[in-house]
């Protein structure tokens, strides 16, 4: 999200061919805080002892350990639990790391361990300090160069790292109330898919910290990273039928095709609405399909996590969603600040009584957090809250349920007035339900209020037009 670094990843662009010579490894992940101040089985699952030994079985070093935070009787502060998880998150990641390097005979790198040690001491200087060095040598971010021998450890570094910035990012408490929120909205057996930073690894610090169940955990943006996939097959190997580099190539073949169609198309019938995306840019050379943007990027990512969810039929999956996923829309319902996808009987399951209640939700979150000084404080807390309603308001959108969609939108705006998608997304439901003249003056009076955001109002200009050609009537 342009203007909102802690949710939204700095993307590279992506040049995709059709001998898919594509080298996407990890742009697909979160950016580090450079030069940025913002950065299952069924119900009949296992019980977490046991799944525990299950994976200490396949990775020795991983063993069983109490809850550090909650071993004392001495009541303790936010800011002491979250710091004792994080160091406890930290120990688990380094051990995963040290059992990989035992497996594949390859000593881990001194400046890994040097890291981990700062998670550990929980010192976020030292950690950003030592971070920065890596992701410069990491291959992943503009500018860097590449260290192969860093890749296996690659993803469990970026996680460590992802839940040290979050718990300096938020208020502590804000911070436990948020992943708290996001966990005890799934039912046992449920995949939990964040998208953004905040959505990934503030459930994932607290899932693998605490009590109860722990639910399995993916991103839904580093599906197409081949050394993430070998990252979740040593977490959930057991547990998941997880992705293998085909099925991320037939994700990349699929997208090329339909791009390629698309594209055919528009040349063809220049009169008819375009089916091209707005930022997706399409180009053919010497006969080689090129494809670039963000739009294409979540497009082949969308199409992983089908494949994802194909190859595991029982298991239910809800999604906290860094970009729309609107092709897993037609069968997702709201599930409290989440949406389940796959949904059993979505169609019918959707009721009105479901899209008021989706805005319920939101509006008694909104008004909680909004009376919450330490909440209102925190620019990095108000925007992710934002960013999850305008995700709930797509949703209803996306149904038809234009009048709750307005609502949600709202809300969204009202916890960070400067978000442009809830500004976009509420301008396409007024040019839909016939105020076309109020959403153009929403977008001005936005881009005059925010000018850092007026390219991704622009951007939004471009979708209204292509969105709304093929509307529905509201419900």
């Amino acid at each position: 999200m342009p203007g909102n670094s802690n949710h939204a990843s700095r993307w590279a662009w992506i040049i995709v061919s059709g001998c898919l010579l594509i080298t996407l490894i990890a742009i697909f992940l979160p950016r580090p805080n450079i030069g940025s101040s913002d950065r299952a089985a069924a119900t009949n699952q296992p019980s977490r002892a046991n799944r525990t030994l299950d994976r200490a079985a396949r990775i020795p070093s991983v063993h069983r350990r109490s809850n550090p935070a909650t071993e004392s009787t001495l009541p303790k502060t936010a800011e002491e639990i979250v710091a004792i998880k994080v160091g406890q998150f930290g120990r688990n990641r380094r051990e995963i790391v040290r059992a990989i390097s035992r497996r594949t005979n390859q000593e881990v790198p001194a400046e890994i361990e040097a890291f981990f040690d700062a998670v550990e001491a929980g010192n976020w200087e030292d950690i950003d300090s030592r971070w920065q060095g890596l992701a410069k040598r990491s291959g992943q971010y503009e500018n860097s160069t590449h260290s192969p021998e860093f890749d296996q450890f690659w993803p469990a570094v970026l996680d460590a790292f992802g839940v040290a910035e979050q718990a300096h990012e938020w208020p502590a408490q804000k911070l436990l109330d948020y992943g708290e929120a996001v966990l005890g909205s799934l039912r046992p057996g449920m995949v939990y898919v964040g998208g953004t930073d905040n959505g990934r690894w503030v459930p994932e610090l607290l899932n693998e910290t605490s009590d109860g169940e722990q639910h399995i955990i993916v991103t839904q943006n580093a599906l197409a990273d081949g050394r993430y996939l070998e990252y979740l097959n040593v977490l959930y190997g057991d547990r998941l039928a997880t992705l293998t580099q085909d099925d991320s190539q037939r994700a990349f073949q699929d997208y090329i095709a339909d791009a390629q169609k698309r594209l055919q198309h528009d040349q063809q019938f220049p009169g008819e609405p375009k089916q091209v995306r707005p930022g997706e840019d399409i180009q053919v050379t010497d006969g080689r399909v090129q494809v670039s943007g963000m739009v294409a990027v979540m497009a082949i990512n969308e199409k992983i996590l089908q494949t994802l969810m194909q190859k595991n039929p029982d298991i239910s999956f809800a999604l906290q969603e860094s970009q729309p996923f609107k092709g897993t829309y037609a069968d997702a319902i709201p599930l409290g600040p989440l949406m389940e996808l796959r949904a059993p009987d979505a169609q019918n399951a959707f009721t009105p009584e479901t899209a008021v209640q989706s805005v319920d939700y939101w509006r008694t979150a909104t008004q909680n957090v909004l009376a919450d000084p330490e909440a209102t404080a925190s620019p990095y807390a108000l925007k992710s809250y934002s960013h999850d309603a305008t995700s709930a308001a797509n949703l209803l959108a996306a149904h038809d349920y234009t009048a709750e969609a307005e609502q949600a939108y709202r809300l969204s705006s009202q916890l960070w007035p400067g978000n442009p998608e809830a500004a976009g997304g509420l301008a396409t439901i007024l040019v839909r339900t016939g105020r076309a003249d109020e959403a153009r003056q929403l977008l001005d009076d936005f881009a005059r209020s925010h000018p850092d955001q007026r390219p991704a109002i622009e951007t939004f200009r471009g979708s209204i037009l292509w969105t709304t050609s093929s509307a529905k009537p509201p419900r």
